[in-house]
C-alpha cells in the first residue's frame, strides 16, 4: 500500500497505516511477543498466507512489526511488534474493549457474562 503525499492531519496517516481487515487483528495477535507465521496463521481464522505475507509486510515497512530469522533448518522467522507497535497497541486495545462492549450490548452475554463472541482474552493486558 501506497501513502498519499499530503496529510491534513495525523490521524489520517494512521488510518492509511492500518487500513484493512487484517493490520489490527495482527498487531493484537502480536500482544503477548514473538509469533511464527505458523502460528499468526492458525490464530487468525480468514487470512489466507498470501494476505498475511502482505499484511506483515506492510506493518514491517510502517516500522510497526519487524522479524528475525533463526539459522539452521528449518528456518524459523518469528515477527514482534516494534516500540512504534506497541503504542499502536495500546490504540487496538482500546478499540478491542469498545467491540467487546458494544458486541454485549447487541448480543447479550452467556451465562457466565462473557459475550458470546470470541475475544481472544483480555484486551487490556499487553
Amino acid at each position: 500500500m501506497k501513502l498519499r503525499k499530503n496529510y491534513t492531519c495525523p490521524l489520517e496517516l494512521v488510518h492509511d497505516i492500518v487500513r484493512g481487515k487484517w493490520k489490527t487483528i495482527l498487531i493484537f495477535q502480536l500482544r503477548n511477543g514473538r509469533c511464527s507465521f505458523s502460528e499468526l496463521e492458525r490464530a487468525i481464522a480468514g487470512i489466507s498466507q498470501k494476505m498475511l505475507l502482505e499484511q506483515l509486510g506492510e506493518l514491517r515497512r510502517f516500522g510497526l512489526v519487524d522479524k528475525v530469522s533463526a539459522s539452521g533448518f528449518p528456518l524459523r522467522v518469528e515477527y514482534f511488534l516494534t516500540e512504534r507497535g506497541k503504542k499502536m497497541l495500546s490504540a487496538v486495545a482500546i478499540m478491542q474493549e469498545i467491540g467487546t462492549d458494544y458486541l454485549m450490548e447487541q448480543n447479550g452475554a452467556d451465562a457466565s457474562g462473557k459475550p458470546t463472541v470470541c475475544t481472544d482474552g483480555d484486551p487490556t493486558k499487553k
